[in-house]
Formats: structure tokens, sequence, C-alpha cells
């Protein structure tokens, strides 16, 4: 595999696309983010979609989250994404996403500073780190401009092995970075840990191993979601924990 990727870096010496990031503004644009959401999730990871017969990643959420775009200003395709729910916006959706997975009644008194991101994926072709840096500073000035006290979100783990890398992802992370009791959570279907191997060598997914980075916590057990194939952990991050010597990369504001 080193010399796979090697022999392709030789190969592919171009000059880097020039990337922009934006909020969607328009029903095309969200589309555009669904669209690069189902290519990633359904074609890609093998999620179970109920829009798969549109090309989609779209569901009930959507209406009411702001859209986080990163585009290829040479192909004016979208290439990354994420999606962005505020307080107000998932009091009219009727719950956050994660309450789709995580019993959140731990967190009741903190429900109006909290906002939810998620459905964060990147295109294929475009897996860099140009890209990741153009999704976190536009989360990052999202959250400037808005002063939310707490970022939480269900960050998804591969369960293309049964769930053994799951299971040792999830043993690997969650002593050294485990919230306090009162923003425990609980998982509806829990993934069976018991059952699965927990010492696996493994190398943590990268938006998994940002967010620790950054000072987030994780807050119980994963949640088996099937229709992803995928486990998904709950995770916390109180604004006000950002590591120090990424507080000022991540707050900064961003031209847009």
């Amino acid at each position: 595999m080193p010399r796979l990727i090697q022999k392709t870096t030789q190969q592919s010496a171009q000059p880097q696309p020039k990337l922009a990031v934006s909020m969607a503004k328009t029903g095309a644009e969200v589309e555009e983010a669904q669209r690069v959401r189902f290519q990633v999730f359904a074609e890609e990871m093998g999620a179970n979609l109920p829009s798969a017969d549109e090309g989609l990643d779209r569901d009930h959420f959507d209406k009411f989250c702001e859209h986080l775009l990163v585009r290829n200003l040479q192909t004016n395709k979208v290439v990354g994404t994420y999606r962005i729910l505020s307080p107000e916006q998932a009091l009219l959706a009727g719950s956050y996403y994660s309450e789709t997975e995580f019993d959140l009644s731990n967190l009741t008194h903190l429900r109006d500073r909290i906002v939810e991101v998620g459905r964060s994926c990147v295109h294929q072709d475009h897996r860099d780190g140009a890209t990741i840096t153009q999704l976190w500073s536009g989360l990052a000035d999202y959250i400037g401009k808005h002063n939310h006290e707490f970022l939480i979100g269900c960050a998804s783990i591969s369960m293309a092995d049964g769930g053994h890398y799951a299971a040792s992802v999830y043993n690997k992370i969650h002593k050294l970075h485990a919230a306090p009791e009162e923003y425990r959570v609980k998982p509806h279907n829990r993934l069976p840990l018991e059952k699965l191997n927990q010492d696996m060598e493994v190398i943590i997914p990268p938006l998994i191993k940002g967010y620790l980075r950054l000072g987030a916590y994780i807050c119980g057990e994963p949640a088996w979601d099937a229709d992803f194939n995928c486990a998904d952990v709950f995770i916390i991050l109180p604004v006000d924990r950002l590591a120090a010597r990424y507080a000022k990369h991540f707050l900064k504001q961003t031209a847009v």
C-alpha cells in the first residue's frame, strides 16, 4: 500500500484545485450536497437510503439545517459538505438528528446552547488536507458568528468487517476521552461490544481524531446504525474547552 501511494503521488504531480467554502443558498445547492452524500454513503459505503432512487441522501432534517459546501472552482462541483442544525431549528424539527440514535435527556438543560453538526463527507477524489481544512474553517466561522457554547454530533465508524474495527476504535479512545457524567448519553440500539474483538490495532478515523484534538468528549457507548452500516459515537465539544494549540486556527474568521 505505501508503494501504491508513492506511485500515485508521483504520477499526479498536478496543481491542487482551487477550493471555496460557502453556505448553500438555494435548493439546487442543497441537492448538490445531498448528491455528494449519496455518492459517499450509499455508493461507496453501502448505506440503505430511502431516497436512493433519486441519487440523493435526503431526510427530514435537511430542510431545517444549514448546509456547508466546499466547491472545486475548476469543475464547479461540490466535493465536501457538512450540515448544521441550530438549537432554534432543532426545536422546529422536533429534535436533533442525534436523538434518533441516542437518548439525550441528560443534556436537556443545555439544549438552547447546542449546535449539531453531521453528514460530514468528502468525495473520494478530494480526501486531502486542503478539503478538510476548508470544511473545518467554514464550521469555525459559523460557530464564531453564532456564539454556540456546545457542538454535538454522531461520528461514524465503518462496520464493513462486522463491527470489530468499530469496537476496537471505541476501546482505544473512550478511556482517554470519556465525558464527565453530566454529558453521558445512551444509544437506543447499542453496538454489542462484548461480542466483538475490541483489541485490534486500528487507526482512528480522521474526523474523530480531529474532534478529539479539539477537546471533544466521547459520551458513551456506540450506537449501531444498520441503515448506514456503521457504528456512531456521540461526541460533545464545549467550545471553551478547545485545546489551546488548535483554538486560534479553529476559531479564526475565514473569508468566504
